[in-house]
């Protein structure tokens, strides 16, 4: 088993006795550090960074160097592997994510082959392999995926989407096509989260971006049944210890229950829940990550540190609670708030853990 100098992530996620809660940031690699726009500009585009697995290492380091964070997340996509299914991912400048092919006919769905982890996608493992080395365990890393329901939303959109107006069409009108692209994402989801866990991620994440924009039936039928098949078909320990899954849907805290019922050991939960009534739902069968609105990350570090306070003292005492915000950090937060963040979870989480 590799030893770890910092384990308190690991252990708040198994709901273990920890020293302080452990806290690290969604896109905690980013657009919001300098160090980042310039390796970024260095690689060319968005894509060539995360192919160059030596330029996706720096990059997942440079907050680590920057901030006494509990873990680093590798620096990746979550369109790697519809991109790994020939649908020709690009970027438009403003516009986000666009995909050549789009995947609104069962003829197209039918051809969608299952993307080799350690081929079409080996430039993730090899990032991977090279973070993991070069974290020489100072912290553990986080390996992920994006959800099959979120994924399929950007291939038959074509792209991001205000209403989703093309998947739920599919979703209500031919749900038999939608659960057969929804099918071949979570086996290819399954492969890919264990390649990384092999090639070294000690724990994983499932982000469900969009399944809030699902009513309570559906996000069932269409988003949580695909992550429960992905949570039961996952390595759940590899190298002498427990491999740790999160599962997080934006906008799913009317569902905390059932989302803890996949058998993941922990919930991410987004701003708008109260951690407090969330911790009375779950009770002790999953661990909590958040969550804190990231726009907080605009205000003077007083303003930031209270609301820290608060948000811990809504957890309350005792062990399963993993700080951060609740979604990515924006990118034009002032690097020096977001150390005033994560110094406040440091310093005032203690009292909790006595």
């Amino acid at each position: 088993m590799s030893e770890l100098k910092n384990d308190r992530y690991l252990r708040a996620l198994l709901r273990q006795p920890v020293d302080k809660t452990p806290v690290w940031m969604m896109r905690q690699a980013g657009r919001y550090l300098p160090e980042y726009r310039a390796t970024r500009a260095e690689a060319g585009d968005f894509m060539s960074l995360c192919r160059n697995a030596e330029l996706a290492c720096e990059v997942t380091l440079q907050p680590l160097r920057r901030y006494p964070l509990d873990a680093a997340i590798l620096f990746s996509d979550i369109l790697t592997v519809p991109d790994a299914m020939g649908l020709g991912l690009y970027f438009e400048q403003g516009e986000g994510p666009r995909f050549e092919t789009l995947c609104d006919s069962k003829a197209v769905i039918e051809n969608l082959p299952i993307p080799d982890p350690e081929g079409e996608l080996q430039y993730v493992m090899n990032a991977v392999r090279t973070i993991r080395r070069e974290l020489k365990g100072e912290v553990p890393l986080i390996g992920f995926s994006g959800s099959p329901w979120t994924l399929a939303t950007y291939m038959v959109e074509g792209g991001s989407s205000k209403d989703f107006a093309k998947i739920k069409k599919m979703a209500f009108a031919e749900p038999q096509t939608l659960h057969l692209l929804l099918d071949k994402l979570a086996e290819s989801v399954i492969l890919y989260l264990n390649a990384q866990i092999k090639a070294g991620a000690q724990a994983v994440q499932i982000f469900d971006t969009w399944g809030g924009a699902l009513s309570g039936p559906a996000y069932r039928e269409f988003s949580l049944q695909y992550m429960h098949k992905i949570v039961d078909g996952l390595i759940r320990e590899y190298d002498g210890r427990k491999v740790p899954v999160v599962l997080f849907t934006k906008g799913g805290g009317q569902w905390l229950e059932q989302i803890a019922d996949t058998g993941c050991d922990a919930v991410g939960c987004d701003w708008t829940v109260d951690m407090k009534a969330a911790r009375e739902r779950v009770g002790d069968r999953v661990a909590l990550q958040g969550n804190m609105d990231p726009s907080w990350l605009y205000a003077p570090a007083d303003k930031i540190r209270g609301e820290v306070s608060r948000i811990l003292a809504e957890f309350g005492h005792g062990n399963g609670h993993v700080f951060n915000l609740g979604h990515g950090i924006h990118q034009h937060v002032d690097p020096e708030n977001a150390g005033a963040f994560i110094n406040a979870v440091h310093e005032l989480s203690e009292q909790y853990h006595k």
